[in-house]
Formats: C-alpha cells, sequence, structure tokens
C-alpha cells in the first residue's frame, strides 16, 4: 500500500475523444542527476556498476518473498488500499529481478460533490532493484530501481440526482462495471535491514508516472489500483516483511 499525493511535472500529453491518454514522461534533470550519482558515485575507489564482482558467491543466491503490512490497515482505516506481495530473485547480492501482484480496492462517497465511486482488481508489477552499497553481500541493503505497472479494472460511479436549474432536466448519472486500464513506470529507492536469521524488515518510496490510461466516459478514475489517487503522477512508500530462502 502506498501513501500518495500529486506532484507537477512536465510532460507531453496525446488525448482522443474516448478518454485515452498517453503521456511521454520527461523527469526533471535534477531528479536524473541525483539518480546518477547514487547509483555510479564512488566510495574509496571507482565503482564498477554493471560488473559481477567475482568471488564464493554464487551467481544465484536465492531468492526472497515480501508483503506489505501498511496497505491493509490504510484499507481498514479509510477509502482506498491494496494488498500486495512480491518475489525478488537475489543474482549475486547485486541484482534482484523483482514481480510484484497486488489487490487493490476504494469505495468513496463524496458529501461534497454528491459522487459515489467503487472499484476493485489486481495489478502487476515487473522491474529489478540494484544494491547501491559497496559491500554487495552485508547483511543490509541500499537498493534503486524501477517498475513496470499495469492494471486493468472495472468501476462504479454515480452521481445525486438533482434538477438543472434552468433547464428543468436531471442531472444525475450511473454507471456500472465500465472497463478502465492504465500502465505507468516507477522509479524506486529502498531500504533492507535484516531482522534476524532470513527476517527482513524494509522499507521503499516510489515515484509513480503514469504512461497511458482509459478512464471512464463520466469522468476521471477516482482511484486506480496499485497506482494511487487519479493524477499524471504519485510518490508511494511502503512497509515489507521480506523472508530470505
Amino acid at each position: 500500500m502506498t501513501h500518495q499525493h500529486s506532484t507537477s511535472i512536465l510532460s507531453e500529453r496525446k488525448c482522443n475523444n474516448n478518454g485515452k491518454s498517453t503521456l511521454l514522461p520527461t523527469l526533471p534533470l535534477r531528479l536524473w542527476t541525483i539518480i546518477l550519482m547514487m547509483a555510479v558515485g564512488h566510495v574509496g575507489g571507482h565503482a564498477r556498476l554493471f560488473s559481477i564482482e567475482r568471488d564464493s558467491v554464487p551467481l544465484f543466491n536465492g531468492f526472497s518473498v515480501s508483503f506489505d503490512i501498511a496497505g491493509p490497515v490504510i484499507r481498514a482505516l479509510g477509502d482506498y488500499g491494496e494488498m500486495e506481495g512480491a518475489l525478488r530473485l537475489n543474482l549475486h547480492d547485486q541484482y534482484f529481478p523483482v514481480v510484484e501482484v497486488g489487490y487493490g480496492s476504494a469505495e468513496h462517497d463524496d458529501e461534497v460533490t454528491g459522487l459515489y465511486y467503487k472499484t476493485q482488481a489486481p495489478y502487476f508489477r515487473i522491474g529489478c532493484d540494484l544494491n547501491l552499497l559497496k559491500n554487495k553481500h552485508a547483511p543490509n541493503r541500499l537498493y534503486g530501481g524501477i517498475r513496470y505497472a499495469f492494471t486493468s479494472y472495472k468501476v462504479d460511479m454515480r452521481s445525486q440526482v438533482f434538477a438543472d436549474p434552468v433547464w428543468g432536466w436531471d442531472t444525475g448519472f450511473e454507471i456500472y462495471g465500465e472497463k478502465c486500464s492504465q500502465h505507468w513506470l516507477e522509479l524506486v529507492i529502498g531500504l533492507d535491514a535484516k531482522i534476524w536469521g532470513p527476517l527482513h524488515a524494509g522499507w521503499s518510496v516510489r515515484y509513480k508516472r503514469r504512461i497511458s490510461h482509459n478512464d471512464p466516459s463520466m469522468g476521471n478514475t477516482w482511484y486506480v489500483p496499485g497506482y494511487g489517487k487519479y493524477g499524471d503522477t504519485r510518490i508511494g512508500a511502503n512497509f515489507n516483511v521480506i523472508i530470505d530462502i
């Protein structure tokens, strides 16, 4: 589960009349500079970022499963939230290909606007993390990574029925089970801390950038499973329990 808020960023947008939009992301130069410095900065010598260290540790060094423990709590206390788990391979304690699968849901009734919104659907992410520490085999890890994410979901939306003050007709609407979808990218920075034996606790912060979406015919999607509230960009955070296997 992630805590969300909107951020402003320049982008190019392509739209059509069916509510479909494609965003061509252009991240700020400062953000790319920070990421590059974290990835290629040297500590006590020049580091070769994408080379595999030659030592006794095998290339395939196991895998881990993880579960987000904040999401169900947030969902129980609020209008939306997710349950999420991940499978991550360990390649020489340096590279961590990962698949994340979750299930997001929301039910929101806005007393101010009179709009009601409901959805629930699975979502999927695939990507890879890179261990940024000089000592790759340390029990704790600082990592950066990238994800591609997708969800296909259905929404129920309705508004309160009231008469137009000029023409007198009803202005309310209802839609049920309308199909929507969204694709987005995520930049991830996180920390895994060893607790005991194979048990780790993990924190991560994610910058999410929507790249394409298909919204319902009657307006914007209030919540997208796995992404959060509607918007071109989001910032999210996860707290995971991780078990090395």
